[in-house]
């Protein structure tokens, strides 16, 4: 149901790991997700903790599912020193192709404790069906 679009994704995630580079519109860093199918629906989880929900975006065009997402620096005032900083501000992003099986048009998206959470239904025509078949007398049944 899912296919990974970006073969060198883990790469660059250890590349900016340790070059501590924020990602940017351009270059944005990738976001940790988890991916599983959950009776008729997929879920797709991704961690996004400290973002504001109005500083995500989800958007699908055809069977390209991306989302992006920015953490913003904390006002701070003008007495407050920096200490330690290590918590990673920029833009995060991620796209998944779904398969042809999902109902697109009907993702349910919530955030709750750092996590957006993705709901996608399995389409009808995706689901097991049986089908009648006609022809003499007796009717047969074929389960597909």
């Amino acid at each position: 149901m899912l296919m990974r679009t970006d073969p060198f994704r883990e790469l660059d995630r250890l590349t900016q790991q340790l070059l501590h580079t924020p990602g940017t519109w351009s270059r944005p860093s990738p976001m940790p997700m988890d991916a599983y199918r959950e009776g008729e629906e997929y879920v797709i989880a991704l961690d996004l903790p400290g973002v504001s929900p109005d500083a995500i975006d989800v958007d699908v065009e055809r069977n390209m599912l991306t989302v992006k997402a920015e953490r913003r620096p904390v006002a701070k005032a003008d007495d407050v020193q920096m200490e330690l900083s290590e918590r990673p501000l920029g833009v995060f992003s991620r796209q998944v192709v779904l398969a042809d099986t999902l109902d697109t048009e009907r993702i349910k998206a919530d955030y709750e404790a750092g996590v957006l959470t993705l709901r996608i239904p399995i389409a009808e025509r995706a689901k097991p069906r049986k089908v009648a078949v006609g022809g003499g007398s007796a009717q047969k049944e074929i389960s597909g």
